[in-house]
């Protein structure tokens, strides 16, 4: 299965803050916040959600096509993107402006405050999909993750008009687009990724019910943080996966982005939606489980192990089989 995954390619500068944020915020005094947060350490990650995702895919054996916008800085993180086995050929490099870079601080219960510079990001607007169809013998999805909105909506549009099987997935750029863009970004795409708060703030701003938002879309996936995935479409009953197992949680950056990964590689593989879930979960806490959105390693037989622990021998086995175990 030939993936391309379009968003964001940045550097992620990341930092814990030791207490929690909600302590330091006054209810009647919410207008007019002025914060400043002691921190305990900064650390620079490559990040991106498309990169992240990319990386992801590469883990679990596929070859994915990422699609994204850079500066001329994007040397050393091109290498080590290609170097774990992202086909980079068709990322724009932009002559005038710098990669993107995403600032994050999160504090002891996991919650996170965040800016993000698009820089380079807004060229993305000029990739086109036929060109990386043709280079790779065509695609068989595109997932249409955060970038500049405009890019989001060509590209979402041009997998309309030429038949390319799409998924959509907003996240970040939900704040920035306005309803009629978001309604026009999902109309008929196979699968739409969300949070829960993204559903929610997703139908807020298209003012359409969850029945809408199913005659827009094929397949809509909710994560649910600590509750799991729900999976639901127009065919079948919803299906609820719980999350995996986890040994630490260090930082959520990239967690979605795992989950993504590990979904459509389950997809790719030929596995069904529940257990293409159960992948993207244990991904997901793979991340969570270090500091930074590819600062991980799939090992085969303990990714199998760990599919068994959370999930059953049948997972496990499965699983086993599209690792080369």
């Amino acid at each position: 299965m030939k993936i391309a995954v379009s968003g964001s390619i940045a550097t992620d500068h990341l930092m814990s803050f030791p207490g929690r944020f909600t302590d330091q915020l006054i209810a009647d005094q919410l207008h007019k916040v002025s914060l400043s947060f002691l921190v305990d350490d900064l650390v620079l990650r490559r990040g991106g959600v498309a990169a992240n995702i990319c990386f992801g895919l590469a883990q679990l054996g596929l070859r994915p096509v990422l699609l994204g916008a850079v500066g001329a800085d994007f040397a050393d993180y091109r290498s080590w993107l290609e170097r774990h086995g992202v086909d980079c050929d068709s990322v724009h490099v932009s002559e005038i402006a710098h990669t993107s870079r995403f600032v994050c601080t999160t504090d002891t219960d996991m919650n996170q405050i965040a800016s993000f510079y698009a820089g380079a990001m807004s060229e993305s607007r000029n990739i086109e999909l036929a060109p990386v169809a043709a280079r790779v013998g065509g695609l068989d999805l595109v997932l249409i993750s955060a970038s500049d909105p405009e890019a989001m909506l060509r590209q979402s549009a041009e997998c309309r008009q030429r038949g390319y099987a799409f998924a959509a997935d907003p996240s970040q750029q939900l704040a920035r687009m306005d309803g009629p863009e978001l309604a026009a970004l999902i109309d008929g795409a196979d699968y739409l990724m969300t949070n829960e708060y993204e559903k929610s703030l997703l139908q807020n701003k298209t003012g359409l019910t969850d029945a809408q938002l199913l005659e827009k879309v094929k397949i809509r996936i909710t994560t649910l943080a600590k509750d799991g995935v729900e999976i639901e479409g127009r065919d079948f009953a919803p299906i609820r996966v719980p999350v995996a197992r986890e040994m630490k949680a260090f930082d959520p950056t990239g967690v979605g982005d795992g989950f993504r990964a590990g979904f459509l590689a389950g997809l790719s593989w030929g596995l069904g939606l529940e257990r293409s879930a159960q992948v993207g979960c244990l991904m997901a806490t793979l991340v969570l489980e270090s500091f930074g959105g590819q600062e991980y390693e799939v090992r085969p037989d303990v990714f199998a192990k760990r599919m068994a622990e959370s999930y059953g021998d049948a997972a496990g086995d499965e699983v086993r089989v599209h690792l080369g175990q």
